[in-house]
């Protein structure tokens, strides 16, 4: 059986370089020029290629880009966390969407590894396979050697400080975690209270390791015991069982500070349970600002720090570092204690 060419279908030929260069009247190689950012090219010739690109609805083939270029225009962003924490923690959607507003404006294309879902051997093929022009690295433990000497080999950027002594020379965005535990342990102390308890972070972490570092020096500053301490591990499951730990030690705790407010969600219903009023028997402060501090009731004092603005400098930091630039190894953001009514003072403004 043959078939009429006339009744075969025909699919239209996408706009290729040369038709470009056709329409604008130029050569290949200026469209290319064009395409590629060059500056050598002029305004008016610019907008006649452009003018064409447009007319045609052409799209750059970018795997001859890459080829060209030694570029991917791919950034893999990096969580080395289960995926049922990345999904559910809203501290790692905003740092994603820091990332991802900032390389809108950018050529860059975001790729999120949940890296705990693989090897990290299989990470690391992966990076280093020509596949990526660089790297963000949030939420790392002091175990993930996966990622040692790495930025000796691709631009990496981490958000927190590394801490891995191998890592000491690498690019981090982080807040000062230690003042701002202060602050807030601080906070606890000025209302008069003097048996404060801390569900301090995974110790495997910088903020876990640098939050209890700054609720101690605050404590110690005040001439207070540091000896009611518990470890969790970010979620609410696990400030739960914290605190119902700390009560079992203590009876007389009268404040707590949790390093982040997901710990200090979990524990609420266990300080109902066990009678404690928040905040006349216990005063409560957290760290993050994330959604849920405002939902709860009482309403939680934390510390806020910018984590979607976190996100963007990160992003920010690893395209300059992809760019050739020269930068500082460590940039560090501001943080506020916005006081709310779990731990009776002065609410903020």
């Amino acid at each position: 059986m043959t078939i009429d060419q006339s009744e075969q279908a025909t699919t239209p030929q996408a706009p290729t370089l040369e038709m470009v260069a056709h329409v604008a009247g130029v050569s290949r190689a200026t469209v290319s020029r064009v395409v590629n950012g060059s500056t050598a090219v002029t305004p008016q010739v610019t907008a006649l290629v452009n003018a064409a690109i447009e007319k045609l609805n052409y799209v750059p083939n970018r795997a001859a880009r890459s080829l060209a270029s030694r570029r991917t225009n791919v950034i893999a962003l990096i969580v080395p966390e289960q995926t049922s924490t990345v999904f559910s923690d809203p501290f790692f959607a905003s740092v994603i969407q820091g990332v991802a507003v900032y390389l809108n404006d950018t050529d860059y294309t975001l790729n999120l590894l949940i890296a705990s879902e693989s090897s990290s051997d299989k990470t690391r093929r992966y990076l280093l396979g020509g596949n990526v022009d660089g790297a963000l690295v949030v939420s790392h433990h002091s175990g993930d050697h996966s990622y040692t000497r790495l930025g000796q080999k691709l631009p990496i950027v981490f958000g927190g400080r590394p801490l891995t002594p191998e890592l000491d020379d690498s690019y981090f965005v982080d807040v000062d975690n230690v003042a701002a535990a202060r602050s807030a342990t601080g906070h606890l102390i000025s209302l008069g209270r003097t048996r404060i308890a801390t569900v301090a972070g995974p110790q495997d972490m910088p903020p876990g390791v640098d939050r209890l570092r700054g609720w101690r020096e605050a404590m110690d500053a005040a001439g207070l015991a540091d000896d009611l301490v518990e470890i969790g591990g970010f979620s609410p499951a696990s400030g739960a069982d914290a605190i119902g730990r700390l009560l079992d030690r203590d009876a007389s705790i009268d404040a707590v500070f949790f390093a982040n407010d997901q710990m200090a969600a979990g524990a609420y219903p266990v300080l109902r349970e066990r009678g404690r009023a928040i905040p006349g028997d216990i005063a409560v402060a957290g760290f993050d600002d994330d959604p849920l501090g405002t939902a709860l009731s009482p309403t939680l004092t934390t510390v806020h720090q910018p984590s979607s603005e976190l996100g963007a400098g990160m992003a920010a930091a690893l395209v300059r570092l992809i760019a050739g630039d020269t930068l500082e190894h460590e940039q560090i953001m501001s943080t506020t204690l916005v006081i709310r009514e779990s731990s009776g003072g002065e609410p903020t403004a």
